[in-house]
């Protein structure tokens, strides 16, 4: 179509260019002067349609340009609304996640109360019952329990936990916390709580904390070929420290490995650290002596004498996540610390460091502690929320298990040659 109209008017163009010049020659003008005219006619006849041609592919392309720049428009507006509805459905998912957490973390506290109170009535009842057979009924279970921890030792039934203590805010693992777990014959797994209360009068504690230590080091060694740059803190007595006949063999195996000293940190509480004596003092100072460094945790008084750390060559304080928040207080328009209540509350942190000491928040439990924890420039933390303590897996567990005889020499020496 576009051809034909394009002949059309080249034919238009000819006709009214021949009329020009028929008229020019026919009045006198002669045939140079029609031949003239017809060139000329055509010549501006060809250049007005291509003047107007022009001026229309003109409009066409900014009509183009137009409807792409709406379409651009309409794309942006588009992405806008996904993005706006991607936000509310994070929003709203994290919100969800957060009464969950908040929902659970009040549920296990609950649970707790429950438990503590379900013991206290308990308690009250077995109070109000005969006196004497309640006695022989508490040895009796102490007793087996007793021979439960022995034979657990003896048998090697002690398994290592490991929980990633992260630095934040990118949560990227940079410590992990040991545990010991004791089973019993039927598999079932006994807390700390349930079996130090009498180990420790018969001197077993040493015995748990030889071979935690041992296997600590094994695990150490085995990510360091791994070229994991991590550390692991390690639970040590106050027992273990003072024990004479346990310290010398603890410091012997730390002082040939001593090149781990920068990966394996010794952990004990606080109530243990102050009530150390000048055996556990010097026995620490040791073990500092070869480069090993110190923790503190179960901390319930934030009025540290850093003085005391620093000598002391404690680098880390872990302090529960409930404990920080409970201790920040609102006083003349800033947070301050009940236990340090001259001392802004972002200063805390701060402060430790210039002592050497870095805090770590333990015991976290929810997203909004993180909020709270950040704010009070701490940059570890710890709890389930990072990660629940996991029990190694036997392959590396047997990697890491002492010698055949390792613990029942220990446990012999506990035991006055019976074992």
């Amino acid at each position: 179509m576009r051809r034909l109209t394009l002949a059309l008017l080249c034919g238009a163009y000819l006709c009214l260019a021949l009329i020009i010049a028929l008229s020019l020659w026919r009045n006198g003008g002669g045939w140079g002067a029609g031949v003239a005219a017809l060139v000329g006619g055509l010549g501006l006849a060809f250049a007005f349609h291509g003047l107007i041609e022009r001026a229309l592919d003109s409009a066409q392309i900014r009509n183009e340009i137009e409807a792409v720049r709406e379409a651009h428009r309409i794309l942006i507006d588009q992405i806008e609304n996904i993005d706006r509805r991607v936000s509310q459905v994070v929003e709203t998912v994290s919100e969800d996640a957060l009464r969950r957490s908040e929902a659970l973390s009040d549920e296990v506290h609950m649970l707790e109360g429950l438990v503590q109170r379900m013991s206290q009535r308990l308690e009250e009842r077995v109070a109000t019952g005969p006196l004497v057979p309640r006695i022989g009924q508490d040895v009796r279970q102490s007793a087996a329990l007793l021979e439960t921890v022995r034979e657990a030792l003896a048998d090697n039934r002690v398994d290592l936990y490991l929980q990633p203590v992260v630095g934040l805010p990118q949560r990227r693992t940079m410590y992990y916390e040991s545990f010991s777990r004791l089973r019993d014959p039927t598999g079932r797994v006994m807390m700390p709580a349930e079996y130090l209360a009498v180990a420790e009068p018969e001197g077993l504690v040493t015995a748990i904390d030889n071979l935690l230590l041992f296997r600590c080091v094994q695990i150490v060694r085995r990510l360091a070929k791994q070229d994991r740059k991590v550390g692991i803190f390690c639970n040590v007595s106050l027992a273990s420290l003072a024990d004479e006949t346990f310290f010398p063999q603890f410091l012997e195996l730390l002082s040939a490995n001593r090149d781990l000293a920068g990966a394996l940190i010794f952990e004990l509480g606080q109530a243990a650290f102050d009530a150390r004596g000048a055996v556990e003092a010097r026995n620490m100072a040791k073990l500092a002596d070869l480069g090993f460094r110190f923790s503190l945790d179960k901390v319930v008084n934030l009025d540290f004498d850093f003085h005391d750390l620093a000598r002391s060559d404690v680098k880390f304080v872990k302090i529960a996540a409930k404990v920080l928040l409970d201790e920040m207080v609102e006083r003349d328009g800033r947070l301050v610390l009940k236990s340090l209540p001259d001392l802004a509350a972002e200063d805390f942190a701060a402060l430790t460091r210039r002592y050497g000491v870095e805090i770590i928040a333990e015991k976290v439990e929810s997203e909004r502690q993180i909020v709270d924890i950040l704010e009070l420039d701490i940059s570890l933390g710890q709890g389930h929320l990072f990660g629940e303590p996991r029990p190694i897996r036997d392959q590396v567990l047997a990697e890491a298990d002492p010698p055949a005889d390792f613990l029942r020499n220990s446990l012999r020496r506990r035991m006055g040659g019976r074992a």
